[in-house]
């Protein structure tokens, strides 16, 4: 079951696609738009796991929003094989829904399918679709993901599938004034049907405006068991093959506390 878990492990980002994760919605009379983003991230962490097993990350994509409240996009990130992508080096993101805004309620509904062209997990692309439903008050929200597929490929020790997952994301954002923010997030994962791989994850962050390019800063952690000594779920090698068996000579507590630096830009 180890290696089922490992290897299925988590996938995802530490900057969730920008429509798919904001829950404020667009009023009906919001003119249509298409923009793109594009960031530099000193790691990627995805509910809290590391992604690219500590190394940088660059990240971007592309929005299309129409004034119904309408919108799709796609967004992309280098992943590391070791995360659970055998073979696979980067995570592309398609997702669509609706948002709108009545007051300074908000509200979001849509789906996400998450892709890792060329990872093999037991002779299987990795894979994961999801729903999601979120709503938002001023500068507080909250969104919940329900897995419809096995959760990146994850199944339980007897083979048991684990489609109806879920994580449950909470965020507030405050606007400091002089293009300083801050924010902060906790989110817990109700992993089905496997045993002690359920956790919760914390993150606290700043970010600076500087011209149209954001600075950002953000302390992560996790109480996600990855004890390495002890074998335990979230204990990832910077190698594994498509059996799930940890091959890497280095190892890493994917979900121990961090420090996230990034710089991004909205065009």
């Amino acid at each position: 079951m180890k290696k089922i878990i490992i290897a299925a492990a988590l996938a995802g980002s530490f900057s969730l696609p920008a429509l798919a994760q904001s829950t404020t919605g667009a009023l009906e009379t919001t003119p249509q738009a298409l923009t793109g983003n594009a960031g530099l991230f000193s790691q990627y962490r995805f509910r809290g796991i590391a992604q690219t097993f500590g190394q940088p990350a660059l990240q971007g994509g592309i929005d299309y929003a129409h004034g119904s409240g309408l919108y799709v996009g796609n967004w992309n990130s280098n992943v590391n094989a070791g995360a659970g992508y055998p073979n696979g080096n980067l995570e592309m993101d398609f997702y669509g829904g609706y948002k709108v805004s009545i007051g300074d309620v908000g509200l979001d509904i849509g789906g996400i399918y998450y892709a890792y062209p060329g990872s093999d997990l037991n002779g299987k692309r990795v894979k994961n679709g999801e729903l999601y439903a979120g709503a938002s008050w001023k500068f507080l929200s909250a969104k919940y993901y329900y897995a419809m597929t096995d959760y990146f490929n994850a199944k339980g020790p007897n083979g048991e599938k684990t489609d109806g997952t879920g994580y449950l994301d909470v965020a507030t954002n405050f606007d400091l004034g002089a293009g300083w923010g801050l924010n902060a997030h906790v989110g817990h994962l109700f992993f089905r049907k496997v045993a002690n791989a359920s956790y919760t994850d914390w993150k606290l962050g700043v970010t600076k405006d500087i011209n149209g390019w954001l600075l950002g800063l953000s302390y992560i952690d996790t109480n996600a068991k990855g004890d390495c000594g002890r074998g335990e779920f979230y204990c990832f090698s910077n190698d594994i093959d498509n059996t799930g068996s940890q091959t890497g000579s280095k190892r890493m507590d994917a979900g121990r506390a961090t420090v996230v630096f990034s710089v991004s830009r909205t065009f």
